[in-house]
């Protein structure tokens, strides 16, 4: 297996990742990178590799078996039509899985089909397609039951989106049409 992925980065000032974001392979990144985002913004630690259960299975076997013990809370794994890696992960985990069904072929239906529809005693929580950040989140509120600043983090998060809208809202009430009534 190759040692990034067994070694992860130790960044001045973090220790090792809480997530590891995994995709099937580097063209899932442009999706990818919003979760990265997210993460960041969050400043929560993560890793990123791309890991193929159809062309790397011993490597994937391999991360899936050890993530625990490298201290990796979460697993984030994408993937695209078949998507057979999320499920494969959790198959040999018994950290939690996030699964990103990447969109492709059927418009993603065929990822998120793949990725929803796991065997009893394989949970596999799946997001929407292309839905990396929320993916994101939803690692960080699993890590937030036992981190009280990342709750807040979370909570201050919330209240932004909130603050967006109001100024969406605001912006929309200057706009002048003959025969809008509002």
């Amino acid at each position: 297996m190759d040692n990034n992925i067994a070694h992860p980065s130790q960044r001045e000032g973090l220790g090792g990742p809480l997530v590891s974001i995994i995709m099937g392979s580097t063209s899932d990144l442009p999706v990818m990178e919003k979760a990265c985002k997210q993460l960041d913004e969050l400043q929560v630690p993560f890793e990123v590799n791309a890991l193929s259960a159809h062309r790397t299975p011993e490597a994937v076997e391999q991360f899936a078996s050890q993530a625990a013990s490298r201290g990796i809370r979460v697993i984030i794994a994408a993937a695209g039509m078949a998507a057979a890696l999320p499920g494969v992960i959790a198959a040999q985990t018994t950290l939690p899985v996030i699964g990103v069904p990447i969109k492709g072929m059927l418009d993603g239906l065929d990822a998120l089909l793949s990725i929803v529809q796991m065997p009893p005693g394989i949970p596999v929580a799946t997001v929407g397609v292309n839905a990396a950040q929320n993916a994101a989140l939803l690692a960080c509120q699993m890590l937030a039951l036992g981190d009280e600043a990342l709750a807040q983090r979370l909570a201050d998060h919330k209240v932004g989106l909130k603050a967006k809208i109001e100024k969406a809202n605001k912006e929309l009430a200057e706009l002048n049409f003959a025969y809008k009534t509002n």
